[in-house]
């Protein structure tokens, strides 16, 4: 469920909706790194700015989703949208997935906002993806089925060490994460609150299917290095 064995085009056409997230991540990114255009101008325009905000700059709630601080920062956030993003999109289709990712970046924004002071500074994609571990709580929550033990077993892992860590690293927007988590959670429950199952709705991807028993060293090796990179990106600033 969370390797990726698809082929660049592939993926592109699979996760259209992530495909253009990334790419937006790489184009802002090269922008601010490359002595090509003022580095400054962009962050002035979309970082947020809580003081920025309360003089009614609103769409600083949404633009910092996509700027980054830095080469490690952009590179780990791309990647746990690229292991955890897929199957939601396959699952909720592009616009719902669409509305999972931006509404939890907004409302961990709006926390920001809200909670920090004014003089507060943010910018990166952690409360947009930390919105997703959150939604995937709320299936293991409300719809266990969906997703294998050991799937569920990875989600629950990098959620409990991610967030553990953010009140231990440096420059790291707690809020953000924190509410970016809740808000994400509070989406999947109302979403899987009712009787209706959207579990049929996943279209032919059988790595939604419970895998078998059997393990091995390099299948172990592998899920380690899922969470470690995965806890990584979620704890970089």
């Amino acid at each position: 469920m969370f390797t990726r064995t698809e082929s660049f085009r592939e993926f592109i056409r699979f996760y259209p909706v992530i495909t253009f997230i990334l790419i937006l991540h790489a184009v802002l990114y090269l922008l601010t790194a490359l002595p090509l255009f003022p580095r400054i101008l962009l962050f002035e325009k979309l970082a947020g700015v809580n003081l920025f905000i309360a003089e009614g700059q609103w769409w600083r709630l949404f633009t910092p989703m996509f700027m980054h601080a830095g080469f490690a920062h952009v590179l780990f956030n791309s990647f746990s949208l690229v292991l955890f993003g897929p199957p939601l999109e396959q699952m909720l289709g592009k616009i719902k997935f669409i509305l999972l990712y931006t509404v939890s970046g907004i409302l961990a924004n709006i926390a920001t906002f809200i909670l920090m002071p004014l003089t507060y500074t943010h910018v990166g994609s952690s409360g947009a993806i930390f919105g997703l571990f959150g939604f995937y709580l709320a299936m293991i929550t409300f719809r266990r089925h969906m997703l294998s033990q050991q799937n569920a077993q990875i989600i629950l892992t990098i959620s409990i060490i991610g967030i553990v860590m953010t009140f231990f690293q440096p420059n790291i927007n707690i809020t953000a994460h924190l509410f970016g988590l809740i808000a994400g959670f509070l989406i999947g429950a109302f979403s899987y609150s009712g009787s209706k199952d959207i579990y049929k709705q996943v279209r032919g991807n059988s790595s939604w299917r419970p895998p078998g028993n059997r393990k091995s060293f390099w299948q172990m090796l592998l899920w380690g290095s899922v969470v470690l990179l995965a806890i990584l990106g979620l704890v970089n600033r």
